[in-house]
């Protein structure tokens, strides 16, 4: 089973999403680092991007495949974590700490739409069958 985080929010698209004061961190989910296997090239969204609830903004690839990341809320990109493009096992090796992806600032302070753990973990479970 994957390491599901109860603090955190997550997408049907298997983005994760922490509130923080002013910003949200958007990174990628143990399911999803999983099913991706051992990543090899990260492409991070421009700083002062803005982009659209559930539009594309980043992209990962494994030795296997290349998955589109969405933005899960409407906002500005002001900071990318450049340590995951130099390295991009350290999403392989922590997805929800060391390996997040980026910080948005959000247009508008209701996050709308987001699944909890529990939620998140049923998601999970359906695309095992």
């Amino acid at each position: 089973m994957s390491n599901i985080p109860q603090k955190l929010q997550y997408t049907k698209t298997h983005e994760w999403i922490k509130k923080d004061e002013e910003l949200i961190t958007i990174g990628i989910t143990d399911h999803a680092q999983t099913m991706l296997g051992d990543l090899v090239y990260v492409e991070l969204p421009e700083i002062e991007a803005n982009y659209e609830d559930g539009q594309e903004c980043a992209v990962v690839e494994s030795v296997k495949a290349a998955a589109d990341i969405y933005c899960p809320i409407p906002g500005e990109v002001v900071e990318v974590n450049l340590a995951v493009i130099e390295n991009p096992q350290l999403i392989n090796q922590d997805p929800y700490g060391k390996g997040w992806l980026f910080r948005v600032k959000p247009f508008d302070r209701g996050v709308q739409g987001l699944l909890d753990a529990e939620a998140y973990s049923k998601v999970v479970a359906s695309e095992a069958h």
